[in-house]
C-alpha cells in the first residue's frame, strides 16, 4: 500500500524513526554514558549531586571530552535501529487493528497494545546492541578487559558467553515495554485531547499530519512543534516516573560481571533492596531526566516534521 506521494507509510515511517533515533543519540549520549555509570554503581548511595562527580573522574581520569563519547557506535546502531522498528511496527499494528475494527477510533487500550507489541518486538531484535553498549558505557576505555569497540564487543561475547550472553539483560527489558507503551499511550491521548481543542492556525510542514490517526481532518486543530514539545515531555515524564527501576535492573545485568554478582532479576532486586534500598532503584534519575527529556524532543520532532515532510521533498525532487 502506497501514499497519493507514491511512497509507502512504513517506508515514510522506518525513515523518520531511524532520523530521530540518530540525532537525538549524537546530541545527547554523554548523558547516557553518565546515567549508566550511576546505574551500575553497587558501591555508592544515591545522593543529589552525585552526577558531578562521575562526570569529574570521567574528565581527569579516561582522557578528558573523549572518554563521554565512549561507546557511541553502539547508541547510534541501537537507537537508530530501535526506533526505526519500533515506528514501523507500531505504525503497522495500529493500520491492522484500524483495518480490523472498520477505521473506527483507536483507544487507550488499542494504543497501549500496539506499543507493547512494538517495543517486545524490538527488544528481542536489538537487545544485544544495548549488552555491549552497557558494558561499554560503563567502563572506561583504559579499563582491564574493556571493549576497544563495538565488533569487539560483540566478538568477545560470543567467544567467551555464546548466543545466551547477547540477551543478559532481556527480561527486564521486555518489563520495560511498559515504559514505551504507556509513553505512547499518553501521547497520543495528549495529541487527540489537543486537536479537539478550539481551532488555531498553524503554518509548519509538520501540522499536516499530526493527528492522532495519522491525518487531519477538516476541523480538527492542527498540532504544531510547540505542541508537539509539551505533550512529549508530559508523556516521557509519566512512564518514566512509573517504570525507571527496570533501566537500572538491566544495566546491572548487563555489566560485564553481572553473572558473578547477580543470579537472575530476583537475586537482583533483592541485592539492591538489601543494600540500596528504595534509592538504590532510582540511580541515575536524575541524568536520565537531562537525558531523556531533551532526547525525547528531539526524537519527536524530528520524527513528525520527517514523517510529514518527507513525502514532499522527495515529490519535488522527482
Amino acid at each position: 500500500m502506497t501514499g497519493k506521494d507514491g511512497l509507502s507509510p512504513s517506508l515514510v515511517e522506518t525513515v523518520a524513526g531511524f532520523t530521530a533515533g540518530i540525532v537525538s543519540t549524537l546530541c545527547l549520549h554523554p548523558l547516557d554514558l553518565i546515567k549508566i555509570r550511576l546505574q551500575v554503581d553497587r558501591l555508592s548511595s544515591s545522593r543529589v549531586g552525585g552526577s558531578v562527580s562521575v562526570v569529574r573522574r570521567i574528565f581527569q581520569n579516561e582522557g578528558g571530552l573523549p572518554a563521554f563519547y565512549r561507546g557511541l557506535a553502539p547508541n547510534i546502531i541501537g537507537n537508530s535501529t530501535s526506533w526505526a522498528l519500533y515506528f514501523l511496527c507500531y505504525g503497522n499494528i495500529k493500520t491492522a487493528m484500524r483495518t480490523w475494527s472498520d477505521d473506527r477510533t483507536l483507544t487507550s487500550v488499542d494504543y497501549f497494545l500496539a506499543s507493547g507489541s512494538a517495543g517486545m518486538l524490538t527488544s528481542i531484535l536489538t537487545n544485544p546492541v544495548w549488552v555491549i553498549k552497557t558494558r561499554m558505557l560503563s567502563t572506561g576505555s583504559r579499563s582491564p578487559g574493556a571493549y576497544a569497540s563495538f565488533t569487539t564487543g560483540a566478538r568477545e561475547i560470543l567467544r567467551a558467553e555464546g548466543i545466551p550472553g547477547f540477551y543478559r539483560g532481556l527480561l527486564p527489558a521486555l518489563f520495560g515495554v511498559s515504559h514505551g507503551a504507556l509513553q505512547f499511550m499518553a501521547y497520543e491521548q495528549l495529541k487527540l485531547y489537543r486537536s479537539r481543542m478550539p481551532l488555531a492556525n498553524t503554518s509548519n510542514c509538520a501540522s499536516e499530519t499530526h493527528g492522532a490517526s495519522g491525518s487531519f481532518q477538516s476541523g480538527i486543530r492542527e498540532i504544531g512543534n510547540m505542541d508537539l514539545f509539551v505533550i512529549s515531555s508530559l508523556s516521557k515524564l509519566f512512564a518514566g516516573c512509573v517504570t525507571y527501576p527496570y533501566q537500572v535492573l538491566r544495566s546491572r545485568l548487563q555489566t560485564y560481571d553481572a553473572h558473578l554478582v547477580y543470579s537472575g532479576v530476583r537475586d537482583a532486586i533483592s541485592q539492591i533492596w538489601a543494600s540500596e534500598g528504595m534509592t538504590g532503584f532510582y540511580k541515575g534519575l536524575g541524568p536520565n531526566l537531562l537525558r531523556v527529556l531533551p532526547s525525547t524532543w528531539v526524537t519527536f520532532l524530528v520524527y513528525e516534521n520527517t514523517r510529514a515532510c518527507l513525502p514532499q521533498l522527495l515529490s519535488s525532487l522527482r
